[in-house]
């Protein structure tokens, strides 16, 4: 049987995938606040919620049994900011479904390589974060995460919150 010439063909929904990069500074929960207030209540989002722990190099430690408790420790405490930050979010308007949280133990170059690559896993369009307010001397002996993030960024927009 035929399709009748009325028939209009749907288009399945997809949501805009929005990754909001996060630690504990004031800068970060400011850009979590931003992104709520500008997308919660609009139909067609998602949000990841993403805190990324730096994997410590043994060394720091006097055993590998501190080092597996720091890192459950930080695990611990980021899901539980993150959590947080998620009933936020809910608050705003966003679906309980619609905002995942995602704590990463990952050894990175930088943190920015890290956020851009779950960004690429995640196909998200777009990556949120706080502006840290470095001054000029420590971003150039450390590097500025959101000005990497800005400069590297391919196919997908990056929203920088001061």
């Amino acid at each position: 049987m035929l399709p009748s010439k009325n028939t209009a063909r749907v288009k399945p929904e997809t949501d805009r995938h929005v990754l909001v990069a996060l630690d504990e500074s004031e800068n970060a929960k400011r850009a979590l606040l931003y992104a709520a207030d500008f997308l919660g209540g609009s139909p067609g989002f998602r949000v990841t919620l993403l805190s990324i722990i730096a994997d410590p190099s043994e060394d720091y430690f006097t055993s590998s049994s501190e080092r597996d408790a720091w890192i459950k420790d930080k695990i611990s405490r980021s899901k539980e900011l993150l959590h947080g930050y998620r009933e936020i979010l809910v608050q705003s308007g966003f679906r309980v479904d619609k905002v995942d949280v995602k704590v990463e133990v990952k050894n990175c170059p930088s943190i920015a390589d890290c956020i851009l690559e779950i960004q690429r896993e995640l196909g998200c369009c777009t990556i949120v974060v706080g502006r840290r307010g470095i001054s000029k001397k420590e971003e150039f002996i450390f590097g500025s995460t959101s000005n990497k993030l800005l400069h590297s960024g391919k196919n997908c927009a990056v929203w920088v919150i001061e």
